[in-house]
């Protein structure tokens, strides 16, 4: 039988956190809103793909909700934010989760009306634009946290 610590260093080498309240909050749902943001840009570039995944229920909502609660909780917990009081964090993610999230599918519905109709030509630019959107939303964020360091 292994050693638990082997356990560990395979839960470490394949970026896992322990389950603790904080990592199912500030790790797993935002892992998990970056899943449902992706999953969220193929259903506005292609919902007939969705839809045929789906046929009985418009999953639209549910890809909404879960990405705004994931970018919500992982902008809650930047550095940037941090010495702010909870009122205030609470205010400024979720400003920053429904703008991030609502112009990402204001975004895939104006490419959507420029690409052609093409099922897996939709599906890239959905999946190629959103993740796109993340790099450029997590390099803004350490860039302002940066700063927020320089000061201290």
């Amino acid at each position: 039988m292994p050693a638990p610590e082997s356990k560990v260093s395979l839960c470490s080498r394949l970026g896992l956190k322990p389950l603790t309240t904080k990592s199912l909050l500030f790790y797993y749902a935002p892992v998990q809103g970056v899943l449902s943001y992706t999953a969220l840009s193929v259903n506005v570039m292609n919902p007939s793909l969705v839809l045929r995944i789906f046929p009985k229920r418009d999953i639209t909502n549910v890809l909404l909700f879960n990405t705004l609660v994931g970018s919500g909780l992982y902008l809650y917990n930047r550095p940037h934010l941090a010495a702010l009081p909870q009122k205030e964090k609470l205010l400024y993610s979720a400003f920053g989760a429904v703008t991030f999230s609502l112009g990402s599918v204001l975004i895939w519905a104006i490419i959507r009306s420029v690409v052609p109709q093409n099922v897996a030509l939709c599906t890239v630019c959905g999946i190629g634009s959103g993740l796109a959107l993340i790099k450029i939303a997590k390099s803004y964020s350490n860039s302002v946290d940066s700063l927020v360091a320089k000061k201290s």
